[in-house]
């Protein structure tokens, strides 16, 4: 600090009790007329250092003020919370005292007492804008100019009107606040760009990936990068002799129909103790090189993006669906897994080698299903011809490795996915349920192991490793499960000592079969912690492992691509120490960056497939449905029907009656004496649905 600042901090220790205003802290420092200039730079800079803050047009050090730095985490008409730094409990703060404070903007905050569930208190300053750019609906007409955001604020914020980028009223926008004031009616945004009609899922979609920072468009450099690349794909002679060859294997593909993006093929060969089961990946890490564009951009976008019929691919699709992918008939590098196994399944050995293989067909998830099942017709079994007794002891195995999966106490969610079918005019034409049959299973159990695998070798080998980790469920979270399940009638027994994944799996044991089976496998998801990417290992919860990472999609995620680079250096000889010195703090790096991706991605898959179904769901507005509820609140129920679609009962749309909510899960008339609760079978009547919002609204019939 310079000596004018000293001052500063001086003066705010002094004798006469802070906080000061400005005339007041200018003269207890001794500042001089011409040194106004000078002061006003000094006060800035203790500013951003956080020793001192603007409290109410005064100044105090921060130090002295009992002040908590936190996070804005939701933002309503009439209140926020913001998340302390440290702590898990979320501050409560009234609207008037959130001095115009958005979501993810720093803050430090005073609490206050509270005779309320969660503290209570009070935004001093803001240390830190967001800056958060935010997509909704322009409602613009003479006597308005707003923007509905999707899900940044529950209000509308003004719109510049000189600044709309060319927007409509009813049109899907993407904004960012242009000015802010102490209250947040006194913010102005201004709209960054235009996607046309908010009612089309389309153009929601694109507003959605532009708010989460998924840019569909690659760098320049990156995209020339992958054409090079792509021009001088061939295998070199010494690139090939220096790889194991696995050409003649019976290796193949078990994908979607849809799929083009092929990072994985297995292998497997029964033996005198067990079996050797091959996972072969693509080798992208021979292409994207550390730190070449292509590497930046994989970085920066951390994981492809799936949505409707629609991808958004971490790498540019001269290498995602051609030169990395797995394609039949084709020769490809590939990083290959050996994984031996006594006859119970157990891992016993493994062995990670470059290698180059062609990949015999490729295979269809569906497809592989009707062989299985017996239904294939003879041109099915023709294609497979040469694959199918393998085919056959893959399944065994599998069986093998699911049943030592459950022992251990690995939990099998099977929660239901939508498969959405979009038209030649990029609309939802159908919604259904994607069902998931023994060769689904067969790939996930495959991949279990190689991944288990990798995370054991990086472990005993003690090298820098990017590890999938799950942590223990919260305490406050299952106390909530233990008591809905009391509630539901599943006499789950709490364990006396530390949670296991076993105990959750004996819940989902007793839920089989019952009419809050689907209801419970939800419960347990939101009652668990998020996976997510470490370069610590501290094990896996949900499948009960104690080593875990990702290896087994390059092409798709950055984490993957990340231990296929340090693996690399691993099995081409290079020494432990250089490892640690290159990979260290870029395993650290890229674990932090995936997770945070990982996340954006989520949220975008998810806020987009609910635009799709309530595009698809508009044309039956005022049709009934049967569907089950998944979720009670004060303000209602929801019900998913049997396409995955799920939907919002209020409560001003119950049948007439005196309803009333337990707080839990059900809602009882007391004058008919009906009751409702989670997992019951109701019909409802489609009353609304709201594209942008991604919302259906329902009533009961």
């Amino acid at each position: 600090m310079n000596a004018l600042e000293n001052r500063i901090i001086a003066a705010l220790r002094g004798k006469k009790k802070p906080p000061l205003t400005l005339r007041q802290l200018a003269k207890q420092a001794g500042v001089k007329k011409n040194q106004k200039a000078a002061f006003s730079q000094a006060l800035d800079s203790l500013l951003n250092q956080n020793k001192i803050i603007r409290y109410k047009d005064t100044y105090l050090l921060a130090e002295t003020a009992a002040l908590i730095p936190a996070e804005i985490v939701k933002v309503n008409a009439t209140f926020g919370f913001a998340k302390p730094a440290e702590g898990d409990r979320d501050v409560f703060i009234p609207g008037r005292l959130l001095l115009g404070a958005m979501p993810g903007d720093a803050v430090l905050i005073r609490q206050k007492l509270s005779s309320g569930e969660l503290p209570e208190g009070e935004v001093v300053q803001v240390t830190r804008e967001a800056g958060q750019k935010f997509s909704g609906v322009a409602r613009i007409s003479e006597q308005e100019c707003v923007i509905v955001p999707d899900s940044y604020v529950k209000f509308p914020i003004r719109l510049h009107r000189r600044k709309l980028a060319g927007a409509k009223d009813g049109d899907k926008i993407l904004a960012v606040l242009d000015s802010r004031g102490a209250r947040h009616a006194e913010h102005i945004a201004r709209v960054l760009e235009c996607f046309g009609d908010a009612d089309s899922a389309r153009a929601c979609c694109r507003a959605v990936l532009a708010a989460g920072d998924i840019d569909p468009q690659f760098p320049p450099e990156a995209l020339e990068q992958a054409r090079a690349v792509a021009a001088g794909s061939g295998i070199h002679p010494k690139e090939l002799a220096a790889r194991l060859d696995l050409r003649e294997e019976r290796i193949f593909t078990i994908d979607g129909a849809d799929s083009k993006d092929l990072d994985d093929a297995v292998s497997l060969k029964k033996t005198a103790s067990g079996w050797e089961l091959g996972v072969h990946i693509a080798d992208v890490s021979h292409y994207v090189t550390h730190q070449s564009p292509l590497d930046t951009a994989a970085f920066t976008r951390g994981t492809s993006v799936y949505y409707a019929d629609s991808v958004v691919p971490m790498l540019p699709t001269e290498l995602s669906n051609d030169v990395c992918s797995l394609n039949p008939g084709e020769d490809r590098l590939a990083f290959s897994a050996l994984l031996g196994l006594d006859g119970e399944g157990v891992l016993q050995s493994w062995r990670f080698v470059k290698s180059v293989i062609r990949s015999r067909v490729k295979g269809i998830y569906t497809e592989v299903n009707a062989i299985l099942d017996g239904t294939a017709d003879a041109a099915l079994l023709q294609k497979y011809d040469g694959l199918l007794d393998g085919i056959a002891e893959m399944a065994r195995l599998a069986e093998v490795l699911t049943k030592n999966r459950y022992a251990r106490g690995g939990m099998d969610l099977d929660t239901v996915e939508s498969k959405i079918v979009v038209g030649p005019d990029g609309q939802a034409k159908e919604i259904l349920a994607r069902e998931r049959g023994a060769s689904e299973r067969i790939i996930e159990e495959f991949m279990l192991c190689a991944n288990e695998a990798a995370a054991s070798l990086a472990l005993e080998e003690a090298i820098p490793f990017v590890y999938r980790v799950h942590e223990l469920p919260a305490p406050d979270k299952l106390a909530k499960l233990y008591e809905i399940l009391d509630r539901l009638g599943i006499k789950a027994k709490r364990p006396k000592g530390g949670i296991q994944a076993a105990h959750l799996a004996q819940i989902l044991n007793q839920a089989k079969g019952t009419e809050v089976e689907r209801v419970i496998g939800t419960m347990l998801l939101r009652s668990m912690a998020k996976a997510k990417y470490s370069d610590r290992n501290i094990g896996h919860f949900g499948l009960s492992l104690k080593n875990y990472a990702h290896f087994t999609s390059p092409i798709r995620r950055y984490p993957d691509l990340t231990i296929h680079r340090i693996l690399s250096a691993y099995v081409t000889g290079m020494r432990k120490d250089n490892i640690k010195k290159r990979y260290g703090s870029f395993a650290a790096d890229a674990a932090a960056r995936s997770t945070d991706r990982e996340i954006a991605a989520m949220t975008a898959e998810r806020s987009c497939e609910d635009c799709y179904k309530a595009e698809y769901m508009r044309q039956f507005v005022g049709e009934c449905y049967d569907g089950i509820i998944t979720g009670t609140t004060a303000f209602g129920i929801y019900v998913q029907l049997e396409n995955t679609v799920e939907g919002l009962c209020a409560l001003n749309s119950f049948p007439a009656g005196d309803w009333e909510f337990d707080g839990s899960i059900a809602y009882a008339d007391r004058l008919s004496g009906k009751r409702m609760r989670l997992g019951d079978a109701v019909r409802v009547r489609v009353l609304a649905a709201h594209v942008s919002a991604g919302q259906v609204d329902f009533a009961l019939v």
